[in-house]
């Protein structure tokens, strides 16, 4: 994995897992409905039940690190507009392809995106996170939800999540920016160099294997995800 890529996931694992603890108890987190119609609160709320997941379930990850797969799917997952940044990823290639392939292509991205999530969150230990007021967003199409992540010893990280808002009013996150460095722009340029060399069909080959790739605790570094 990139260092550039696996530093954002690893401050997205932050984030997730240091909100909880500063906004409410795990029983009122379980218990918490999610406000996809506040791009503000929507972030804060999925990051509360996603890490109080983990903890409830801490026997089954324990046991088995794929089940991080399931929270990720599960937790994650549907508040991510993973067919947006699916179609961003593929860059000019996209009017190139068939509605079949980028329907395959957009089901292997996600696939990725819940196995590296996964693995990113097998890194964390526990930080501290600064939410920045919520700014006027009823008459926008995107907004940045800024927060600042905190651990002792080191200067704050600082992290924007790029939201959007979909037809029905709601809105999901596409992106995820650390120290001004967007994970859909980084994997932009890799993938696709990646169709431009070798095709559509061969980089959703290869992104389904990655998706099949064992999760554990020492991150292979020689896995350019």
């Amino acid at each position: 994995m990139s260092q550039v890529f696996k530093r954002i996931l690893q401050t997205m694992v932050l984030l997730v897992g240091s909100t909880v603890s500063l906004t409410m108890s795990a029983s009122e987190v379980t218990s918490e409905v999610i406000d996809t119609h506040d791009p503000f609160k929507l972030v804060q709320q999925v990051s509360n039940k996603t890490f109080d997941r983990f903890n409830t379930d801490k026997a089954l990850i324990d046991a088995d690190l794929s089940h991080l797969k399931v929270i990720v799917r599960e937790e994650l997952m549907p508040y991510v507009d993973y067919k947006y940044a699916a179609y961003k990823v593929m860059g000019q290639y996209l009017r190139d392809t068939t509605p079949e392939q980028r329907e395959r292509f957009v089901e292997a991205f996600e696939g990725y995106l819940v196995a590296t999530y996964a693995q990113a969150f097998t890194e964390y230990t526990g930080q501290k996170v600064q939410f920045s007021p919520a700014s006027d967003f009823a008459d926008e199409k995107f907004v940045d939800v800024n927060v600042q992540i905190i651990e002792d010893g080191r200067p704050p990280i600082k992290v924007m999540f790029k939201a959007r808002r979909l037809k029905d009013d709601s809105w999901k996150a596409f992106d995820l920016v650390a120290e001004g460095v967007s994970l859909l722009a980084s994997k932009q340029s890799e993938i696709s160099n990646l169709i431009r060399q070798k095709g559509v069909d061969s980089v959703i080959e290869m992104l389904k294997d990655r998706t099949q790739q064992e999760i554990n605790y020492k991150q292979d570094k020689e896995n350019a995800a």
